[in-house]
């Protein structure tokens, strides 16, 4: 049984704000760190994943679905769709082997023993699909059909993908969503999750413009300047990313 798991998800390859969480004397002294997905594609993808695995054995895995494109860019998977963003390819061809090799290693889901919340499962998007759109308003029966046969068991899920903060129950289980680390909506800094015995959502402020400054220096992505300033600052609110990713939890306009 573990008693402290912070909870990092969606770095989006941006080494500044991973360091700063990693800093945090509640991330250092987790018995656990669990990442739940969508880790290396943005404008540092080897240097977010390097920090990471020099952490060895403490560090728990989980697969986003931009994990899973990155991996499909370099190794031509049949199943493999065309992705609108530019910067999955870049950040793909800057990985070596041994990134690549781990990616294709990390399991959709994980499953740790937490104090006070019992069995927790860790998931990107949500249980069964890395991709699937939940928020913290959609309805109920939303929820009860994400949840299609998990174990009764797990009576707590951690999730990632929408970048916003959250907690909150759901049919019985406690749901919680850390936000984002490197690409935040609604509001600037790392947001982050320390689990045990309770739910603590964090959030890490660190200098902004000194990490525009250090990713558009050292990136090699074309338009490195430009993306960081807008998702480091959170130019997106969370009015933004609630009315765009609103229709993909099914939801309609009726009452």
């Amino acid at each position: 049984m573990l008693n402290r798991v912070a909870v990092l998800s969606d770095i989006h390859g941006v080494l500044p704000a991973l360091e700063a969480v990693l800093a945090e004397p509640d991330v250092r002294a987790a018995e656990r760190i669990v990442l739940t997905g969508d880790i290396a594609a943005g404008p540092q993808p080897t240097e977010v994943l390097d920090l990471l695995m020099s952490l060895g054995d403490r560090v728990g895995w989980v697969a986003g679905n931009a994990d899973r494109e990155l991996l499909e860019h370099r190794r031509n998977a049949p199943t493999s769709a065309p992705t609108p963003d530019p910067l999955t390819p870049w950040a793909a061809d800057r990985l070596r082997p041994d990134h690549l090799d781990l990616l294709a290693s990390l399991p959709r889901t994980l499953t740790l023993p937490v104090r006070g919340l019992g069995t927790v499962l860790f998931c990107h998007a949500t249980p069964r699909d890395d991709e699937e759109v939940v928020l913290v308003d959609s309805r109920l029966d939303r929820w009860q059909e994400v949840f299609t046969g998990l174990d009764d068991d797990i009576r707590t899920v951690v999730c990632g993908h929408t970048h916003m903060p959250f907690v909150r129950l759901a049919h019985g289980r406690l749901v919680v969503n850390p936000g984002s680390v490197g690409m935040p909506y609604g509001r600037p800094g790392a947001h982050w999750a320390l689990l045990g015995p309770g739910t603590d959502l964090r959030h890490t402020p660190y200098d902004l413009e000194a990490a525009v400054r250090r990713l558009t220096r050292t990136s090699t992505y074309p338009d490195a300047a430009a993306w960081a300033d807008y998702y480091l600052h959170a130019r997106a609110t969370d009015a933004d990313a609630l009315a765009a990713f609103g229709p993909r939890d099914g939801r309609t306009n009726t009452p």
